[in-house]
């Protein structure tokens, strides 16, 4: 009889071991099937944005600031034309062509032509490919829901340290055009979000690509000069892990005047331009001669924090989209060599 219960319990005890393997695999194989479909979600919503033809209204919400564009994105061939419209305070458009961008200043009646420097405008945010996101963020499915009347899948991407946002993606179900991207802080709170409020996908009227300024044959041109720079004398030993160099560049800056009197002088100034991306967030510090008189100091909007500096003869500026910790850190490990 003792052998006997000896015996049942040692049956019992396999079989819940049994179970709680055949759970935990369970588990785990339900985690990388999440996984692998979070992934296969950020690459339709890579791709969509580059591909689909849109045209809508959305709202960039910063703490207590909120700004309303309107963007209308066509694919001709090869060719990526898209016209950004800002809608609210002083007038602007912004004309692109695949890298070629023309900003439209009313007020002064020029043009600024210049190169796109990032890739990651709404609602292509993405510049990685998702399988490398995953080195430094979390990534799985979440909730789904409606956005400016489409149905929705939403993607997370939860950071594995405390150097960047967390991010929640929004993607219409059947294109996978993103249509709210929202950025999280430490304590899950939205510090910052862009949202369609209205958005049609598919047919687009070309006519709406024009710039809305009728003829602008007379307006002054400006091209903004910039041209690949060497700055490896510049190092940054505390960058963020996964935070790779993807562009440095000089720039020529134009100041306006000091005042509305014609006699003021518009002055232009060469910026030194380093950009840092883990393909999602981006941090870029700005290099010029530190002639100005300006104060050092350090200023949160939203999700972007700054840091503005003086090193030896230079003025440094900092700026990115990640935690105020690690624009600090990046700050404070700036080397220039051999000086």
């Amino acid at each position: 009889m003792r052998q006997t219960q000896v015996l049942l319990r040692v049956v019992i005890l396999l079989s819940t071991c049994i179970m709680l393997s055949a759970y935990a695999e369970g588990t785990d194989t339900a985690k990388v099937t999440d996984k692998q479909e979070a992934q296969a979600l950020l690459k339709k919503i890579q791709s969509a944005a580059q591909k689909l033809n849109y045209s809508g209204t959305f709202i960039y919400q910063q703490s207590n600031q909120i700004r309303t564009s309107r963007i209308t994105h066509v694919l001709e061939g090869r060719n990526e034309i898209e016209k950004l419209e800002i809608l609210d305070g002083q007038p602007r458009e912004y004309i692109r062509r695949n890298e070629d961008v023309t900003c439209y200043i009313p007020e002064t009646k020029t043009k600024l032509v210049e190169k796109r420097v990032t890739q990651d405008a709404f609602p292509a945010i993405l510049a990685a490919l998702p399988a490398d996101l995953t080195d430094y963020y979390d990534v799985k499915m979440g909730e789904t829901g409606r956005v400016a009347g489409f149905d929705c899948q939403a993607v997370l991407l939860e950071p594995k340290d405390n150097m960047r946002y967390g991010y929640k993606l929004w993607a219409e179900k059947n294109t996978g055009l993103l249509l709210r991207a929202q950025t999280l802080n430490g304590k899950n709170e939205i510090v910052e979000q862009i949202s369609f409020t209205q958005i049609g996908i598919g047919n687009v009227d070309h006519n709406h690509l024009k710039s809305s300024f009728g003829n602008t044959n007379g307006w002054h041109v400006e091209s903004s000069v910039m041209n690949p720079a060497n700055l490896n004398e510049w190092t940054v030993t505390g960058m963020p892990v996964g935070f790779k160099k993807v562009r440095e560049l000089k720039r020529m800056v134009t100041d306006a005047p000091a005042s509305n009197n014609a006699v003021s002088q518009v002055t232009r100034r060469e910026v030194s331009q380093l950009v840092f991306s883990d393909g999602l967030a981006a941090i870029s510090i700005f290099i010029e001669p530190g002639s100005q008189s300006r104060t050092e100091g350090s200023l949160q909007q939203g999700a972007l924090n700054i840091v503005g500096k003086r090193q030896g003869d230079y003025w440094l500026t900092i700026v990115g989209e990640v935690p105020s910790a690690a624009i600090r850190q990046v700050a404070n490990s700036i080397e220039l060599k051999n000086k």
